[in-house]
């Protein structure tokens, strides 16, 4: 079983901290969608021998997609592709995008799952973040949603300077009275290159704090495990039956194609990524891939495991690190993560390395203390 992700490149406006490849024109967007056919096309032999259960759209912002642009897109990979008979098709979208028309648009299409971008129930939270939607439409959009898809997911940020924690449960409760089965949450986090990054230079937003995104961390955790959510990834939760798949496949491990500019590519013994926008249209119009190609060694495919394990309630199987990687990778792991152990931040159960509660914020750290380096 493979996935298929789709990048659409385009945004109605930047949000302060995405750094994300996208363009806020449209001109270039039917070109994109044709060549993204292309592109499906091309690379049909990658995936040779794999049937397709998850196609995801992602971007950018792929609401800005019409219906027959999406199912042109659809058509294009089963036309080149095995797909099971009914995949989970996952597509971002923004509250500004979906009025009632349009999830009801949606709703008739092969679209089976939403994944829409709240980020907050606040207008003063939207508005730091440059958010093109606002509060009101945030919870108009879901009013809608819930009535036309059983599958919907939904984002929220935490960290967010001057959100109390009062305020951050006051979101996470909001969400809670909309019964979605799937939430996703991550830290605000300021990269380079984002309008964020220059706003917090030059103080004209405060600098986000580690403790205030741990503490609300472990509110959010407490919350949504209380109310029958299961975490089974650092930044997903969801109810039984409603874990993403497309996700889920790429932390197990599964292969996985990236159409279009900047996405990324897995087949379990090599890594690709595309193009950004102009040099990938460039390529596809000359019928080349627009892609560069890594070779993984076997403490790349290591290191991968234990980052994409720690984050996940499967874990680190240690019977998987001998028997795939070697002894000397496994001693190393059980000799490096002792002192975790010790520390009660991980834990060894039935043979899986996972992290404790305690441990849980700190995953990404941890992990990449267990990476090997320069082994070969």
């Amino acid at each position: 079983m493979a996935g298929i992700y789709i990048h659409i490149p385009f945004c109605r406006q930047a949000c302060h901290y995405c750094d994300f490849h996208f363009s806020t024109s449209m001109k270039k967007k039917e070109e994109m969608v044709a060549a993204l056919a292309v592109e499906l096309q091309l690379r049909k032999e990658e995936l040779e021998g794999e049937t397709i259960e998850t196609i995801y759209f992602g971007g950018g912002t792929p609401s800005v997609l019409t219906n027959a642009e999406i199912q042109f897109l659809l058509d294009a990979v089963y036309q080149s592709y095995s797909v099971i008979p009914t995949p989970e098709i996952t597509l971002e979208a923004n509250p500004d995008d979906l009025s009632a028309e349009r999830i009801i648009e949606l709703a008739n299409s092969p679209v089976n799952r939403l994944s829409i971008g709240i980020q907050s129930f606040f207008e003063e939270d939207l508005k730091m973040m440059n958010r093109a939607h606002n509060a009101e439409e945030a919870e108009a959009c879901l009013t809608e949603a819930i009535k036309h898809f059983d599958n919907i997911s939904i984002d929220l940020i935490y960290g967010m300077p001057g959100m109390s924690n009062e305020r951050w449960l006051q979101n996470v409760d909001r969400a809670l009275r909309f019964d979605v089965p799937h939430i996703s949450s991550y830290a605000l986090t300021v990269e380079t290159k984002t309008a964020l990054h220059k706003l917090v230079k030059s103080g004209a937003i405060a600098a986000p704090s580690d403790d205030v995104a741990q503490e609300h961390f472990h509110l959010l955790v407490d919350k949504l495990e209380a109310s029958g959510f299961v975490h089974y990834e650092l930044s997903n939760f969801g109810m039984e039956g409603y874990f993403s798949k497309n996700n889920t496949a790429y932390w197990l491990g599964k292969k996985y194609l990236g159409i279009g500019p900047s996405a990324h590519s897995y087949n379990g013994i090599s890594r690709s990524w595309n193009n950004n926008n102009i040099i990938y249209l460039k390529s596809i119009r000359e019928g080349r891939l627009p892609s560069e190609t890594e070779e993984l060694t076997i403490t790349d495919r290591y290191n991968e495991y234990i980052m994409t394990g720690l984050r996940t309630i499967w874990g680190v199987s240690l019977k998987r690190v001998e028997s795939e990687f070697g002894k000397q990778y496994s001693d190393y792991l059980q000799r490096e993560s002792a002192k975790y152990i010790q520390r009660r931040l991980l834990k060894i159960h039935d043979g899986v390395l996972k992290t404790t509660h305690a441990g849980k914020f700190l995953t990404d750290g941890i992990a990449s203390d267990l990476f090997f380096i320069n082994l070969e």
